[in-house]
Order: structure tokens, then C-alpha cells, then sequence
């Protein structure tokens, strides 16, 4: 064996072992420390202490914690405590400045490397998943690689020629599978319960426009692995759900019920208040399944949307759970179409016929229990009310992202697209303002590009022109305006900025500087 590999290999080994002995989180290693930090605001945002970084041994921070006294004579300080013992995450590059006559294009360039991260060591204490490879962070408070920003932003860095990163990304998530056996929704303790938006074999799907097929063959076994994940197979999940007709469907499902970490205080109260308008012998039900579906919610990407609500309106009837999306089942859709070219290439033909299979069933109770007539649209469908859900959402354009319509269903989807969502600045995300992030007037870069993409598959090709041409134009003229690319856009009102949700507007940022980059490569400023 080669030593360079050997040595390479043995350090690749050392890291998986201590990822895998090192996977509490946060309010694990801390108790009633990160208890009292979270419910006492002791930073505006909760996610930043949970990204803290001890200075010493975390079981000596407790200790000493616990030990002190803290009633009113005291004179102790709780942000005095943690700033003593924790280093505070800095996001660099949201004091990157561009050059005022710097174009978006060489601006995002030179980004890249602001939004580079080198591969991690491990420190205890420290929520951070160590990676053996360099990343892409998305910008702002997002300070690790997520995974189905990673896909938009790695349509960039093709763009700019940056292959070596985005298979650098690729092989951080294949890591990330063999070691824990699945993609968290970012390489953090606290994310390890559940995932994201599957877009690896897409990734795959990319690199191979690069390297040619034989990447689907060697990425097989995480691709497997993957996809057991996601159908319950290899961890104490409920991902699948077993429709009406017998036909097996996904759906976004967190393995905890507990308020998520980064969002403590929040998710704390709201369920708290909650559960308390129920008998007393039912509360820790509600309140564990509200938990449940603030964590579901988050696995989906759409943390938060009207789209989850059993009302249409307020967070308070969040129902995640009992939700068939749309969109999840077209991404598993291309899983399995990927799988079924991966068994092909290592030619086993019998396992790759079972995979297309596979996919055709897919592909068929998609448009069985998804497609509604009357509104001409993909909707999700509601496994509680065995109905489909009333909610009208931009995830409903992604079959033709995915080539699951047919002609009929894309022209249909066309016109409504135009009617109800085509908005100033690109397509809306939903048609209900309710104040959370992934609802109107915002609009957000991932769904712009299936839009486009899917309408580009079935020769809607005006159409596609036009939603991109609106989408750069909007991006662009904030950029002259801030010096700044943001994660999210208002798209009915372009000169004011996107709103809604638990943090402030983020820049960078990741996925806004890939798909701009590549429509402008597409179609121009």
C-alpha cells in the first residue's frame, strides 16, 4: 500500500472513531447550564452558544457551574461565566467587504474562499462533527456544511471551475454516511437526529458531467446506504409511510421529541404553552409532539411554512409529520433512478432493473395521490386526512424538476406558476404571509432553480428566461445597493428587504452565489 495513502487512510480511521465517541450534544454535556444560557437569553441568537467552543474540560465547566452560588448576593454573572469559559463563533464573512466596483460574478469568486473551511480537528466539548476534507459554509450563523444548501452552491463552483472543492463536499458527505449513516442536516451534534433535503445522488449526478459514470460506482455504497436511511432500514426512523393503495411514500421525520437545541428557548415555550391547554395527563404527548414536528419541520429545509400548519396560519398546528411532501418523494425519485445507474455500471443488471422499478411505483403514487386537478398543481397529501393538503407551495412545480409530469400536467403547471406565483422578483415561496421565512413575500434561490430547470425540461423555455431574468435582476441590485448576497429575497417588493422567521437576515451566502452564477452563465444580467 502506499505510504501517503496509508498514512491518509489511518488518519481518515482516527477521525471516524472519534466522530463516532464524541456525539453528545450540547444540553447533554451541559445540563442545567445550557438550560439556563438558552431560557435566559444570554446570546440574541440560540444557535450561537450551542457552537461554543470550551477553553477547558467541559465536565470542569459544569463542576465549577454547579458549585457556584447564584442568588441575589452573589453578584454572579451567567454571560460573564460563559465568556470565561467558552469561545464565542465568529462569522468572518459577514465582515467581508466587496470593492464597490467589484461584479457580482468576481465578487462571489473571490467569496469562495471567505466561505472555505479547511478540514476540522476535533476538540472536545465541541458540537462540531469534524470532517476529514475542506467545505463550503452557506455564510452568517451557519458556520458548517448543510446538506441541500451544498448542491445550489456547488452549481457555482462548477461554474467557476472549483471541482476540486465539490468533490471534496461530496466526499465529506459520503463520510458523514459510513460514519453515522445518513447526511445530517449539517455537521453538528445537535443535527445528527435527523437530515435534509436528500440531494446527494444529484451531487453525484454532477460530478459525473466531470468525471464521467464511474463515480456512480464509486460512490454505490453511500449512495445504499443513503437510501436505506431514508426508508427505514438502517436506523429507528419513520421516514416511510405506507399509502391507501399499498405504495410506499416519504415524508420529513425527526428521530427526537425534544425542543432542538439551537432553537431551545423557542421551541421550549412554544411548546410549554402549548401543552398546557390540554388536561394534565395528555401535556407530555402534546408537547413531545410538538417538539417532534419543530424538528421535522427543520429536516425539510422549510423551517418555517404556512405549508406545515394544520390551519394554514400559525405555527401553533405545525403537523410535519403527517405530511407526504411533494418534493422529498421526487428527490428519493432520483435516488433510486441513481441507484438503478450505480448497480448498472458495476453490472448488476437485476438490482438496477429493481431500482428503476422501484421508481416507477414512485413516480406513479406521486401523481396518484399529489396531483390536484382542480388547482393544477403538485400539493402534498395528508396521511392524517388521507386528503391532499390545500396548501399551495413552490414545491409544487419541482415534478418538472425531477421529470415526474407529464406534457399535459407541465403546460397546466405553467400557467398557474404564472398566475399565482410569478412575482417582481422571481417565484414566491407560498401564497399565505404569515410571518415565517418560508412563506410569501420571500422567494429563495434553491426553488428558483428547480423552477427554471423544470420548466427548461419540458420547453417552457420563456417562461424559465423570465423567472431567471427577474431573479438575477433582484439579486443583483441588492448586491449594488448592500455590497451583499442574502439567503433569502423579497420577491413582491424588491426594495425592501426579506423578513420573517427565528434570526436576522443572513449573508454569504452559499446557495444565493451558485444559482446566480449559473443562470448568469445561462442567461446573461
Amino acid at each position: 500500500m502506499n505510504r501517503l495513502f496509508l498514512v491518509a487512510f489511518i488518519a481518515l480511521l482516527s477521525l471516524s472513531s472519534k466522530s463516532q465517541n464524541s456525539n453528545l450534544t450540547p444540553d447533554k454535556i451541559y445540563g442545567q447550564l445550557f438550560r439556563d444560557v438558552q431560557l435566559n437569553k444570554v446570546f440574541p441568537d440560540g444557535k450561537t452558544f450551542v457552537d461554543c467552543v470550551p477553553v477547558k474540560n467541559p465536565k470542569e465547566i459544569v463542576s465549577n457551574y454547579l458549585s457556584l452560588p447564584k442568588d441575589a448576593n452573589s453578584n454572579f454573572s451567567l454571560a460573564l461565566f460563559v465568556k470565561e469559559n467558552f469561545t464565542a463563533p465568529v462569522s468572518l464573512q459577514s465582515n467581508y467587504q466587496s470593492i464597490k466596483t467589484e461584479s457580482v460574478e468576481l465578487h462571489i469568486k473571490n467569496l469562495w474562499s471567505v466561505l472555505k473551511r479547511n478540514p476540522d480537528q476535533y476538540i472536545e466539548g465541541n458540537s462540531l462533527l469534524p470532517l476529514p476534507y475542506s467545505y463550503i459554509v452557506p455564510g452568517g450563523r451557519f458556520r458548517e456544511i448543510y446538506y441541500w444548501d451544498s448542491y445550489f452552491t456547488m452549481l457555482g463552483l462548477q461554474e467557476n471551475g472549483e471541482w476540486e472543492i465539490i468533490e471534496n463536499m461530496i466526499k465529506n458527505f459520503s463520510f458523514l454516511i459510513q460514519t453515522y449513516g445518513h447526511i445530517p442536516n449539517g455537521n453538528r451534534t445537535y443535527y445528527l437526529s435527523r437530515s435534509q433535503p436528500p440531494f446527494f445522488s444529484l451531487m453525484i449526478e454532477l460530478l459525473a458531467e466531470k468525471k464521467g459514470n464511474a463515480v456512480y460506482a464509486d460512490y454505490l455504497q453511500s449512495l445504499q446506504k443513503e437510501y436505506d436511511y431514508w426508508m427505514d432500514k438502517t436506523a429507528n426512523t419513520k421516514h416511510t409511510v405506507t399509502m391507501p393503495d399499498g405504495s410506499m411514500l416519504n415524508r420529513y421525520y425527526d428521530a427526537d421529541s425534544i425542543p432542538r437545541q439551537e432553537s431551545y428557548r423557542q421551541d421550549e415555550e412554544l411548546a410549554q404553552q402549548e401543552s398546557q391547554k390540554v388536561e394534565e395527563g395528555v401535556r407530555s404527548i402534546v408537547y413531545s409532539r410538538m417538539c417532534k414536528n419543530f424538528r421535522s419541520g427543520a429536516e425539510s429545509g422549510w423551517d418555517f411554512s404556512s405549508r406545515w400548519f394544520a390551519d394554514g396560519k400559525n405555527i401553533s398546528s405545525i403537523q410535519t409529520t403527517n405530511l407526504v411532501p411533494v418534493d422529498l418523494n421526487g428527490l428519493i425519485y432520483h435516488l433510486e433512478l441513481t441507484l438503478a445507474k450505480g448497480y448498472m455500471q458495476v453490472g448488476d443488471t437485476l438490482q438496477s432493473k429493481t431500482f428503476k422499478d422501484k421508481a416507477q411505483f414512485r413516480k406513479d403514487a406521486i401523481n396518484k395521490y399529489c396531483w390536484n386537478e382542480k388547482e393544477e398543481w403538485f400539493v402534498d397529501y395528508n396521511i392524517s386526512t388521507k386528503k391532499q393538503s390545500t396548501e399551495l407551495t413552490a414545491a409544487g412545480i419541482e415534478p418538472l424538476f425531477f421529470d415526474i409530469a407529464s406534457k399535459q400536467q407541465a403546460l397546466a403547471l405553467t400557467e398557474t406558476l404564472k398566475e399565482k406565483f410569478l412575482k417582481s422578483g422571481g417565484i414566491i415561496t407560498t401564497l399565505k404571509n404569515t410571518g415565517q421565512q418560508w412563506d410569501a413575500p420571500n422567494g429563495w434561490a434553491p426553488l428558483q432553480w428547480m423552477a427554471i430547470k423544470g420548466l427548461e425540461n419540458y420547453q417552457q423555455k420563456e417562461t424559465a428566461k423570465d423567472i431567471a431574468k427577474r431573479w438575477i435582476k433582484l439579486n443583483v441590485n441588492v448586491y449594488e445597493r448592500t455590497g451583499k448576497l442574502m439567503e433569502k429575497y423579497n420577491v413582491e417588493n424588491t426594495a425592501l428587504e426579506a423578513g420573517g422567521g427565528e434570526y436576522s437576515g443572513q449573508d454569504g451566502f452559499g446557495w444565493t452565489n451558485g444559482v446566480l452564477v449559473k443562470l448568469i452563465s445561462l442567461y446573461g444580467k
